[in-house]
């Protein structure tokens, strides 16, 4: 065959032996990357007379788009919500280790801390790609302090914060900037909060709802002016109540405008939401699940005491709590565990297990063009996964960055 070297100079990887999640379906075909990219094979036969330069057997893996966590407050001993020195040491470190767990992108999450915090934070996060490096950064998820006392979960009341008269100017003091955040988390039934939302969703900034009060209307007035996200359904709202089913609502109203859709976040860990939960909200709203790990600093460590922000917290086996409470506090749980997890409790599919992990948050973000598919041109970002969905490597613009080593096995 004739050599593709006229069209660039890059070579192509071909997959061979493997089922690739693509169009919703686990699909017995090869997998070409080129430059990062993932090729269109027809155009590179008819067009360019290439073919491959190296081909890979994977031996009847299943090949997945790369996980992406839109709420993770740390890991491995790093809190994301404590300014320090070494901060940007700390990230990068976590993003290497979340490799192993099948994460590509993530956007490293802040719980409520003083306007100090965010002005030291903020400006050491920036966006950027992945590679053997670590995971990709798409941006901070700030989530309060802009909530509600009732709900405040495992957030400092004493750094909670609400609106006063120029709404937005006081969100803008007190992160000090926006320009690398991507979500902010706000309970929607705060005064004033719906010009925030509209200035937030104008900067491309995706509005989640939680830590909240809100009863349903509240909740599809947020909506209505560009929330699009909600914070760990379930934990810290109201539950559901018949008369009045409050944010949880959200999953079936008919109120959501026209070509949007809602998604919300799940803590598929075993410890934050009950199993029957997790099948109910599924089944009344599947493709707005979106799997999020909501870990902390003490995920991949052993028990004992650890930090969210401002507070310490003790894990128990899977269960964290802040100390001396029964208050949950995020989890420890790794976005492989989660993806496994919710497979196992809804008894979904394989590809949806993992659409959840990957397309759904994508989409939620807008960067399903180039994120969360195998789609022809997508960003190379995938997984090599068994039948249990356990990890085997992981693949970023194309580029093995983590291999299981089964060596001794």
């Amino acid at each position: 065959m004739p050599s593709n070297k006229s069209v660039s100079d890059a070579p192509i990887v071909q997959f061979t032996n493997c089922r690739i999640l693509r169009d919703h379906q686990l699909q017995r075909e090869d997998l070409w990357v080129r430059e990062g990219k993932i090729l269109n094979p027809e155009k590179l036969f008819f067009d360019e007379k290439g073919s491959a330069d190296v081909q890979l057997d994977c031996k009847d893996s299943i090949i997945a788009p790369g996980f992406i966590d839109v709420q993770i407050n740390g890991g491995f001993g790093v809190d994301f919500s404590l300014a320090t020195d070494d901060f940007k040491s700390g990230i990068d470190l976590v993003s290497q280790k979340i490799l192993s767990h099948g994460v590509t992108s993530f956007c490293p999450t802040l719980v409520t801390s003083p306007p100090s915090v965010y002005h030291q934070v903020l400006p050491q996060i920036s966006v950027r790609n992945g590679g053997a490096h670590g995971a990709g950064i798409l941006g901070a998820h700030l989530e309060g302090p802009f909530i509600s006392k009732e709900k405040k979960g495992a957030h400092p009341e004493h750094c909670l914060r609400t609106f006063e008269a120029g709404a937005f100017q006081d969100l803008l003091a007190t992160y000090g900037s926006l320009d690398c955040v991507q979500i902010v988390t706000l309970a929607p039934e705060m005064r004033r909060s719906s010009e925030v939302i509209q200035e937030l969703t104008k900067r491309g900034i995706c509005v989640s709802l939680g830590h909240s009060v809100a009863n349903l209307s509240q909740a599809e007035e947020a909506v209505q002016h560009g929330a699009t996200f909600i914070t760990h359904l379930f934990n810290a709202m109201l539950p559901f109540h018949h008369r009045d089913p409050g944010i949880v609502g959200l999953l079936t109203s008919d109120k959501i405008p026209a070509g949007r859709r809602v998604f919300y976040g799940m803590i598929s860990d075993g410890i934050h939401t009950n199993p029957a939960a997790l099948r109910i909200a599924h089944r009344a709203h599947p493709k707005g699940l979106v799997l999020v790990t909501d870990a902390i600093a003490g995920m991949g460590l052993a028990p004992g005491r650890h930090t969210l922000g401002q507070q310490v917290v003790e894990i128990d086996g899977l269960n964290t709590y802040i100390a001396g409470t029964k208050t949950l506090s995020g989890s420890v749980a790794t976005m492989d565990t989660c993806v496994r997890h919710f497979q196992e409790a809804t008894g979904c599919s394989v590809e949806t297990a993992l659409e959840a992990a990957s397309l759904h948050p994508a989409q939620l973000l807008g960067i399903e063009h180039k994120k969360g598919t195998l789609n022809y041109d997508s960003d190379a970002d995938f997984l090599m996964l068994n039948d249990s969905l356990c990890v085997q490597a992981t693949y970023i613009a194309g580029e093995e960055v983590w291999r299981q080593d089964v060596s001794g096995m």
